[in-house]
């Protein structure tokens, strides 16, 4: 291992927690909004009483996301990774546009089921009726 891959990776592990950080707030933001969607507008829009917010699906669901946290931290070695493969010529601004690339689509995925849900009550009521 050379000098440049050393300086990558400190590089990459110095921004891990902040990553984590917004990980777990992102996580927690997400669920808010599930449980906002599922006592608010699903009822509202659905004869249905399928979605169910209780402390074991809570549960379930918090050890499912840090999971997926865990997954998201294996990813995040892509960014050295790439440096590597891209070989780029501004090496700092290639780490600051990858990083908040990757920053921004892992913290806003979480908040794709909830927006999903959302989508099918508002757009595809017939959807809950099988």
């Amino acid at each position: 291992m050379n000098a440049a891959d050393t300086s990558s990776l400190f590089w990459w592990r110095a921004r891990r927690l902040h990553y984590n950080i917004g990980l777990a707030v992102a996580g927690i933001l997400a669920f808010v909004c599930y449980v906002m969607v599922c006592w608010t507008l699903v009822p509202r829009f659905l004869d249905t009483s399928e979605i169910e917010v209780t402390p074991f699906t809570t549960l379930f669901q918090g050890v499912g996301y840090l999971l997926m946290m865990g997954v998201a931290n294996v990813l995040y070695y892509l960014g050295p990774l790439s440096e590597r493969v891209v070989r780029p010529a501004n090496i700092q601004r290639y780490r600051q546009n990858c990083y908040r690339l990757g920053f921004w689509f892992s913290v806003l995925l979480p908040f794709s089921i909830p927006t999903l849900l959302t989508v099918l009550v508002l757009f595809y009521p017939g959807y809950w009726k099988h």
